[in-house]
């Protein structure tokens, strides 16, 4: 069965190729390489034993797009990765995160429409849920005003993606509402590569314990959590690679109760800023240099996941801790600067 996964060479994208890869599916990977290299595919390969077929293409051009589903008309799935996914840079460039992520989306859609039967699952984000009433997170919480233009995307794109559904009976897909994936693969041949300053906390923390950085920046401790600082729910990058598979079979099985699912994918703990750094230190027994700043734009307080209904619809559970996904995350950060 050919599934094409779009943004398929970066972080969260390869660690899918690589379960997709492992359980018999061919793969396809489309990405423009803005935020990837092309070497991503040797890591899959050492891993896998077979190299994906992989296309450079900018989904932002729609005739391109739809010269690659009449070359591909086999396509059986699209697992949708290619998103620029920043928060702060969406408050600085709202219309390029627009336009990459909602024209993107548009464009592969009006594609899978016209296929007898097409299977469509998109990388959503707990960010949809802004600033939740109650922890933890259900997928029933009401959808908040979004703090940024990224969340704003991942909104906007379960509606249209909600909305296609309605159309196209031929049409099933999932939303993954993920928490925050960190970590790398085992064998250490793939894993989160940041172009110029990481965005995220974990690869800042390697970095800065490798001694890329000088200095790592916590963004406010006047939050009203037990520490101070914001609390995120940290999910192991393989954990999370497997809830897509198990939402592909979904699909592919004809599972689904709805032709249009959503699901949260986490681990159901909530761990503050301080604590990941704790649990970085402890892991790699040596002190982080850090500073407290001042808060940042578009951050909420708390997010962490109930994850009742991904344990027990999809029959996914997050099998990592968090410091075995920071471990995995220190081993990569180590053999990339070797």
């Amino acid at each position: 069965m050919k599934i094409v996964v779009t943004g398929g060479l970066g972080f969260i994208g390869s660690h899918v190729v690589v379960e997709l890869q492992n359980e018999g599916f061919e793969v396809v990977i489309i990405d423009n390489l803005s935020n990837s290299s092309e070497d991503v595919l040797k890591g899959i390969a050492t891993i896998t034993g077979k190299v994906p077929v992989f296309e450079k293409i900018d989904l932002k051009d729609k005739p391109d797009v739809i010269d690659f589903f009449k070359r591909h008309h086999d396509v059986e799935g699209v697992i949708h990765f290619a998103a620029s996914k920043a928060v702060g840079e969406s408050v600085d460039k709202p219309l390029l995160y627009y336009e990459n992520n909602l024209n993107t989306l548009v464009y592969i859609l009006q594609q899978l429409q016209q296929k007898e039967n097409s299977n469509f699952i998109f990388s959503s984000s707990c960010t949809v849920y802004g600033q939740a009433d109650e922890l933890p997170i259900t997928e029933s919480a009401p959808i908040q005003a979004a703090e940024s233009p990224y969340g704003n995307t991942k909104q906007i794109g379960e509606e249209i993606i909600k909305d296609s559904c309605k159309v196209a009976p031929n049409l099933s897909a999932i939303a993954l509402r993920y928490f925050n994936p960190i970590g790398a693969h085992e064998s250490v041949n793939i894993g989160e590569l940041p172009i110029g300053v990481p965005q995220n906390l974990v690869p800042f923390i390697t970095q800065t314990g490798i001694g890329l950085r000088e200095q790592l920046s916590v963004f406010g401790n006047d939050y009203p959590t037990k520490d101070g600082t914001c609390i995120r729910d940290y999910i192991h990058v393989v954990d999370l690679a497997k809830a897509h598979v198990s939402a592909l079979k979904r699909l592919v099985e004809e599972k689904n109760s709805a032709n249009y699912e959503v699901f949260n994918i986490g681990t159901g703990k909530g761990s503050s800023v301080l604590e990941v750094i704790s649990a970085f230190e402890k892991i790699s027994n040596q002190k982080l240099n850090y500073k407290i700043v001042d808060r940042r734009e578009g951050d909420v307080v708390a997010a962490f996941a109930d994850t009742t209904k991904a344990n027990t619809v999809l029959g996914w559970k997050a099998k990592s801790s968090l410091e075995e996904a920071l471990m995995s995350a220190w081993e990569w950060e180590k053999k990339i600067r070797a």
